[in-house]
């Protein structure tokens, strides 16, 4: 492990903005001594963000009145790093002490001066490259947890990391998963008496999910919770799941354990302290399709759901499942916030979520009870939901049993991880939603694959269009708008139109305003009560992070991360030109700064010309290999969205050879591209290569978009 202490070669680094010397940290900064008290009262601390979302009911709003409607617009770049990589950054920071704490992609954690940018330290876990292969949407991280003078962090290879918030050491390191199976971390830790929770990932490759609680002083694991039960011949795991290895079963049907079952809990985790209980959002099943699963039955425990369990054993409370018997990637680990509403005239103590599936939820913390929801977006795969029983209305054809079923929302979700925000001013839930459909058929040729990508759905249902009047006519289709919500009449408030989906996460503040970055590189500014836009920085980059804000001196900050990334763009390229993912930032801002800032556009390198034939089996062939297992990163069609290599353009592409030595023996797998030797015959690499090649000798014949041109051969 390597960690760079105070005063080390920043610039060798990153590049970040000229700091006044007399403005450098003291040498005796405060130890980020973060205790229970701190966080239960951190709402009485505006000037800093604790925890992730900003207090223990996750809010995401800052009680700071410093920048507001009347003054927003003299916002200015105060200072900002780069970071190594152009990979997705999605973390939220954290501010105590005057110190702020952020994560990269790759799982690496920084350590900045909150008021000047000076970097502090760093420390990169060092986590195999080889292991980005198991994270479905990019190598990213959402952030640290700072509890006891400690900063702890999950890795995408599994590990929850201690490191000591002063000198930026590692204290200690668990593996908290088993490294045989393809498990990663993406999101952040969260702490809270006297221990640390974490969650994990991997569901689409065949992994079965659980959460667990470490002490945080020792590293020790105090209990876990597996939202999964074992298979049917499998006894007992000795957790604190056990207790409901009955109730989880009986909704289960054949053997789920071939597959792991899913369940991943990813993200949502959050400490109810009125009733002294952790909140999970619980995810999708694996495979995605039900009837690979389960056999078609079941409601599939607790995929989907949200769960309430006890704070100190672990032991199981009560479920609210939001999408029985998933089939469509309908993850329920989407933000959780807490609140006192008033319903009825009654003040309820509520959890609101809405997860992928598209309805808002608004439910009963103390008990489970579901109070209300509607739906936040258009939709096609239910008509309602029946109150009496808290279960979805399912359209006639919704689970794809009779051929091709067209859903709103997709998989990609009607709200992803993108945290939202509430306003206890204006009483309205900030929404990052998105319209995005998706034709989800069984996949006829689906073979489980131990370790890689396993859905049951056909990706070739949903082709990338031939022309560019089709492509312009499809794209149209891929809405994004942030959304105000009220929560008590379950209405839209107002809206703001995005261009496009993936727009980043939200933060509202006492001084009337809501923030957010757009996929197209924007960082807005808008008024809380209407919408009304009234700042705009182009950061030149896509932000898909959420802000938060700070005060040191008097002096309020906004600061967020700024990257593109994530499960959208690694697979989708709606753009007409796609250009290279420039490297990630954080940038920070107060009123009255404006350090310069200026972003170069990085362009492609033109595409490589394969002069062979491949016969139209061959291209067939490599069409789907391609689709269902490279498309996931380098893009659908081979179209990158430029955070990953353009494969038409890559000098890998030239020779058969090459080409093997990438796919078969893993030439570069310390860059990420494992070898797919366990699944691929030569064969079939050559197959992929001949499709791959097919779309680059397609872009070079017509300067079209790059489109997919179905079984068009190569010369």
């Amino acid at each position: 492990m390597r960690y760079i202490a105070i005063g080390a070669a920043i610039g060798a680094l990153a590049i970040m903005s000229a700091c006044a010397p007399e403005d450098r940290a003291p040498e005796n900064r405060p130890a980020a001594d973060v205790t229970d008290e701190r966080l239960l009262n951190a709402a009485a601390e505006p000037g800093s963000w604790l925890t992730h979302g900003g207090t223990y009911e996750e809010q995401r709003f800052a009680r700071l009145t410093g920048i507001d409607r009347t003054n927003v617009d003299k916002l200015g770049l105060a200072w900002m790093y780069e970071f190594d990589t152009n990979r997705g950054q999605e973390a939220t920071p954290l501010i105590v002490d005057g110190v702020l704490y952020t994560t990269s992609a790759w799982s690496k954690v920084f350590a900045f001066n909150a008021k000047t940018g000076e970097l502090l330290w760093s420390y990169d876990p060092e986590v195999p490259r080889e292991a980005g292969f198991n994270a479905c949407c990019d190598v990213v991280n959402r952030g640290v947890a700072i509890y006891g003078g400690r900063v702890y962090s999950g890795t995408i290879d599994g590990r929850l990391i201690a490191i000591d918030a002063q000198t930026g050491k590692l204290a200690w390191e668990k593996v908290t998963v088993d490294q045989s199976k393809p498990y990663t971390i993406t999101g952040a830790p969260r702490a809270a008496k006297g221990r640390v929770l974490i969650g994990n990932g991997g569901a689409e490759y065949g992994v079965r999910g659980y959460v667990s609680a470490y002490d945080a002083e020792t590293g020790a694991l105090d209990w876990r919770f597996y939202t999964v039960p074992p298979g049917p011949d499998a006894g007992p795991d000795g957790a604190a799941s056990d207790s409901t290895i009955d109730l989880a079963k009986a909704t289960w049907n054949g053997d789920w354990s071939e597959h792991g079952g899913g369940g991943t809990v990813w993200d949502a985790i959050v400490y109810d302290r009125d009733f002294d209980q952790i909140l999970i959002g619980v995810g999708n099943g694996a495979p995605w399709n039900h009837k690979l699963r389960s056999d078609g039955e079941g409601d599939n425990l607790f995929v989907s759901s949200v769960v309430a369990l006890d704070a100190d054993t672990g032991t199981y409370k009560w479920h609210y499942q939001g999408t029985p018997g998933e089939t469509w990637d309908f993850t329920q680990t989407q933000p959780i916030i807490l609140a006192d509403l008033p319903i009825d005239g009654i003040a309820r103590k509520v959890m609101m979520q809405a997860p992928k599936n598209g309805y808002f939820y608004v439910i009963d913390r103390g008990n489970g009870e579901l109070i209300s929801a509607e739906g936040f977006v258009p939709q096609t795969w239910t008509t309602g939901i029946d109150m009496a029983t808290g279960r979805p209305i399912e359209a006639e054809n919704a689970r794809f049993t009779d051929g091709t079923f067209l859903s709103m929302p997709s998989a990609l979700g009607a709200h992803n991880w993108h945290p939202m925000a509430y306003s206890p001013d204006e009483r309205l839930v900030y929404i990052p939603a998105q319209d995005v459909p998706y034709a989800y058929v069984d996949d006829a040729n689906f073979e489980s694959r131990p370790g890689a990508w396993n859905i049951g759905v056909d990706y070739l249902a949903n082709p990338v269009p031939e022309t560019r009047g089709e492509f312009k006519a499809l794209k149209a289709l891929l809405k994004g708008h942030l959304a105000a919500w009220d929560p008590v009449t379950q209405t839209e408030r107002w809206r703001v139109q995005h261009d496009g989906p993936w727009n980043g996460g939200v933060l509202a503040t006492q001084g009337g305003l809501v923030f957010q970055g757009t996929a197209k590189g924007d960082f807005k500014a808008y008024d809380a009560e209407n919408g009304e836009e009234l700042w705009s920085f182009a950061a030149g980059t896509g932000i898909i992070a959420a802000p938060v804000s700070y005060e040191i001196d008097g002096e309020q900050y906004v600061a967020v991360m700024a990257g593109y990334g994530g499960a959208y763009p690694l697979t989708t390229a709606y753009e007409d030109n796609p250009k290279p993912q420039i490297n990630g930032r954080l940038l920070v801002f107060r009123l009255g700064a404006a350090i310069p800032y200026d972003v170069a556009s990085l362009e492609y390198g033109d595409p490589v010309q394969v002069e062979a034939f491949w016969t139209e089996d061959q291209l067939a062939h490599g069409n789907r290999l391609y689709e269902s297992n490279c498309g996931v990163c380098h893009g659908a069609a081979a179209r990158s969205s430029g955070v990953l290599p353009d494969l038409r353009r890559s000098g890998w592409l030239e020779t058969r050879e090459l080409w093997q030595e990438v796919l078969i023996g893993g030439a570069l797998k310390d860059q990420g591209m494992i070898s797919f030797a366990k699944w691929f015959s030569p064969e079939d690499a050559e197959a992929v290569r001949a499709f791959v090649a097919s779309r680059a000798n397609r872009l070079i014949e017509d300067g079209d978009i790059g489109a997919a041109d179905g079984q068009r051969a190569a010369p």
